[in-house]
């Protein structure tokens, strides 16, 4: 492996100090490197696939930010099955892999080809109602539906394989991949599982009803949500966000299909650390 593309999250190398050292190791090892700046703004409504439009031509993606930055790279170049790794740069992070003291040996391996690609399930969304002005679109950790305007509750009604399940008077819903488990759902409550595993989580937002818990069902599993009346002004809206991009509103009666994607992110692991190691060490 000698050929690496970097993307950069620009608030958090503001002055390129650190993609420009990883590439001045990367070329000092007789490896070629190019990089690309990305913006939290790229990510918007409009241009949730835009990193997917770059024309990349390497054995490795090496991302430098946060998880967050990791999830949105791997989510939109997943077509291009290229593995990612995740510099983190930020803050707490159970994606990304390495940091700055571990990069530089990290790459080490990667040109002796010293590595794993683990693959994450993908979870795509579609709206049936409003297939002229949408288009599906994938998601890596979670696509969350969640009130929008007044501080009031939303009734969520969920189907699952074309059966009801329930109706959720909360202030939304979180479906999210094993990958997105140790995000927004596990502040939501819901469980922490192992990123390989191959299941969806369906996990309420601060729900009515106390007995409410999230549901685990099959990766195969197709899932509708259709934010229901409330209200007799049938005023209500929801907020519909892949991997924490906003990406259109849901009016009353309205639904969005959830299932499992065709293809799978490509996340590279150097070090022998289980999962269990990992959430270990995070949560100290």
């Amino acid at each position: 492996m000698k050929r690496f593309f970097i993307i950069t999250n620009e608030h958090r190398d503001k002055d390129l100090s650190v993609t420009r050292s990883i590439q001045d190791y990367i070329e000092a090892k007789g490896g070629q490197s190019s990089f690309y700046v990305s913006n939290k703004s790229e990510w918007s409504r409009h241009s949730l696939r835009s990193l997917g439009s770059l024309d990349v031509d390497a054995d490795c993606i090496i991302v430098l930010g946060g998880d967050g930055t990791l999830v949105r790279a791997a989510r939109d170049m997943a077509r291009m099955e290229i593995p990612l790794i995740g510099v983190n740069l930020g803050t707490l992070g159970y994606l990304c892999e390495l940091d700055l003291a571990t990069v530089y040996s990290a790459i080490d391996g990667l040109f002796e080809d010293r590595y794993e690609v683990e693959k994450r399930m993908m979870i795509e969304g579609v709206m049936p109602d409003r297939e002229a002005e949408t288009e599906p679109l994938a998601a890596l950790n979670d696509i969350v539906i969640h009130r929008a305007g007044s501080a009031q509750l939303i009734n969520l009604l969920l189907t699952v394989n074309g059966e009801y399940l329930t109706t959720y008077s909360a202030d939304g819903m979180i479906i999210s991949t094993p990958t997105g488990s140790t995000g927004y759902s596990m502040s939501a409550g819901g469980p922490i599982v192992d990123p390989r595993t191959e299941l969806l989580l369906i996990t309420p937002i601060n729900p009515q009803s106390f007995s409410t818990r999230s549901i685990v069902v099959g990766a195969d599993a197709r899932i509708e949500v259709m934010l229901s009346k409330r209200r007799l002004e049938r005023d209500e809206e929801a907020q519909v966000t892949f991997d924490g991009d906003p990406y259109i509103s849901l009016r009353v009666g309205e639904r969005i299909q959830i299932h499992r994607t065709g293809v799978s992110a490509q996340v590279m692991k150097v070090n022998q650390l289980s999962f269990l190691q990992i959430l270990r060490k995070k949560m100290t």
